[in-house]
């Protein structure tokens, strides 16, 4: 934003210091990325630069921690790479095995936090809710607790219970970690929502349900596809609660890479972090896009 004409000497300095200071912090927040994704193809098996990659020598780079993330863990990994090599590395292959975990805990705790947390925002948005203010923090306690409390409860929970080291209690305890971003997006987008129009379908004699899936859901569904977004990444990235109440074999991405800091060190980790790096983005992308349409859609003008 341009200066105005008649900005005096010290508004001009702390102007241009602010920027300097938003620069430094946007910097050391982007730094680790930019160290990470020119690390994950480095030839040799360091976590540092070498000569070659500071040089830019093309020998300094390579694909081969890329390429582990196909092969540890395979039963053969050095056969040709025909159809039984692919299956061996779909069935054993130690990285794939926690991606698919990852995947299938990601989506079906998606799916139970997106259904609940939008059926608590629609009710919770009502005026003539009790209690509105303590059911909400209630519910949106779990991104303020400390997520080692929630996981030790958890853990104490499962245990009494018989969920712990089982994938259902994995996908609810990363439901419960998920409702609170999608309560807080749709809650978001139902702010400006019409409820005049909920009325008019409702004398046009349309049930509740109609009501809701033909008016509601197009209104607020930018909103529910961002709460779900914001839930699988938190669900992709949890490793805490895996620690916890997950079995052994029960391998997610993140807790692969913790097994592989603490028992085998490997730069395979930092092609993983830049794979994630740019899932992130991709998922933060259409956030973004998400939440322009809803504006467009409830007439709001775009920041």
């Amino acid at each position: 934003m341009a200066l105005p004409t008649y900005a005096s000497p010290l508004e001009k300095i702390w102007h241009y210091a602010y920027l300097v200071i938003c620069g430094l912090i946007f910097l050391f927040l982007i730094a680790p990325i930019l160290i990470v994704i020119p690390l994950s193809f480095n030839a040799e098996p360091y976590f540092t630069f070498t000569e070659k990659m500071l040089s830019f020598d093309p020998t300094g780079y390579s694909t081969r921690w890329y390429d582990m993330l196909l092969t540890f863990g395979m039963t053969n990994p050095e056969a040709p790479r025909d159809g039984s090599w692919w299956a061996d590395a779909w069935s054993n292959a130690a990285w794939i095995n926690a991606a698919k975990n990852s995947v299938i805990i990601g989506f079906f705790s998606t799916v139970l936090a997106t259904c609940l947390g939008t059926l608590a925002a629609l009710g919770l948005s009502r005026p003539e809710m009790p209690f509105r203010r303590t059911i909400m923090a209630v519910l949106i306690s779990p991104m303020i607790v400390p997520i080692i409390i929630t996981a030790t409860g958890l853990f104490f929970f499962y245990s009494a219970t018989g969920l712990a080291n089982t994938y259902i209690g994995i996908i609810m305890a990363h439901a419960t970690l998920g409702i609170p971003f999608v309560i807080i997006t749709v809650t978001a987008t139902l702010v400006g929502f019409d409820h005049s129009l909920t009325r008019a379908a409702a004398s046009l004699g349309a049930d509740p349900t109609t009501t809701f899936f033909k008016i509601t859901m197009p209104l607020i569904l930018p909103g529910v596809i961002s709460g779900a977004l914001f839930a699988f990444v938190t669900s992709f990235d949890e490793v805490v609660v895996v620690l916890f109440v997950a079995a052994h074999d029960q391998q997610t991405i993140p807790r692969q890479m913790w097994n592989g800091i603490r028992e085998q060190i490997s730069p395979a980790i930092l092609s993983v972090a830049t794979i994630l790096v740019v899932i992130s983005i991709a998922l933060l992308t259409t956030v973004e896009l998400l939440r322009r349409r809803s504006e467009r859609l409830r007439g709001v003008s775009p920041s």
